[in-house]
């Protein structure tokens, strides 16, 4: 059964963001992720996760101005020089939180500038934080993101992430698989997984349509759990969905999946 991560910016939202971390652990979760840590002190942050016994696994690089609609700067090239500058805070806030893997957001690609700059802009740029990643034992992601939810962003197919990656060409750089994206941009998410399971570092879930929690929608969780176990994924999957009501009400796919699991051992 895979290990599930609560991520703390979409469930326990009826809650202040630092209260979260003690009302997941109380909602069994022994992992949490998040978008963003930066608007916080990471001493803070890391007292939460002391204080519950919780690992983080995953935050993300600074992504430009979120409140205003952007989702990431990675492809843009006039943001080069932010870009670095947000590598440099993301490692020192991991290296406080003790998360071992960032992802990074291409962002949305404007439409009337040249798509070969937009990736020779964005492979360097992963280049530079693959590399500064690797000075601290880190690994970078990169998610590809459906573009219903995010017309115009950049990354957003499997294939598309994989020879941007091989390009790249850093061994500490790999996939973050998000199944509800991907099933919104090309399904096939078994014989996906079963094909790139080697470069892919992270997975997160949410059901579709809705974004909402597993067993809303038409996606067969129960079979992807299975098959993740079958093709031997160790990592965790995050929890990155929208609750249909709330949190707490919508985590009984969590409890039969655990229940489901036990009886079967």
């Amino acid at each position: 059964m895979p290990r599930f991560a609560a991520n703390l910016t979409m469930l326990f939202n009826e809650v202040p963001f630092l209260d979260r971390f003690e009302a997941a652990s109380r909602a069994g979760f022994e992992a949490v992720e998040f978008l963003f840590p930066y608007a916080y002190d990471a001493g803070d942050i890391r007292q939460r996760l002391e204080a519950h016994n919780l690992k983080l696994v995953l935050h993300n690089l600074p992504a430009g101005d979120w409140d205003a609609g952007e989702r990431g700067i990675a492809c843009l090239p006039r943001r080069v020089d932010e870009f670095r500058a947000g590598v440099a805070k993301a490692v020192a806030y991991a290296e406080a939180l003790g998360v071992g893997q960032l992802n990074c957001l291409a962002g949305k690609a404007p439409p009337d500038m040249d798509g070969a700059l937009l990736r020779r802009t964005f492979i360097a740029n992963l280049r530079y934080a693959a590399a500064e990643l690797k000075k601290s034992g880190l690994k970078l992601l990169i998610e590809p993101i459906n573009t219903f939810d995010i017309p115009g962003f950049y990354l957003n197919r499997t294939a598309q992430a994989i020879t941007i990656l091989d390009e790249v060409g850093a061994d500490n750089a790999f996939v973050q698989y998000d199944l509800y994206h991907a099933q919104r941009m090309e399904g096939e998410l078994a014989a996906t997984l079963q094909k790139y399971l080697h470069r892919i570092g992270h997975v997160q879930l949410a059901d579709n349509p809705g974004r909402n929690e597993p067993g809303t929608g038409e996606m067969n969780y129960s079979f992807l759990f299975a098959h993740l176990d079958r093709l031997g994924y160790k990592g965790w999957v995050g929890c990155e969905y929208k609750p249909a009501t709330t949190t707490e009400a919508g985590l009984g796919w969590c409890c039969q999946h655990l229940a489901t699991e036990a009886i079967a051992a």
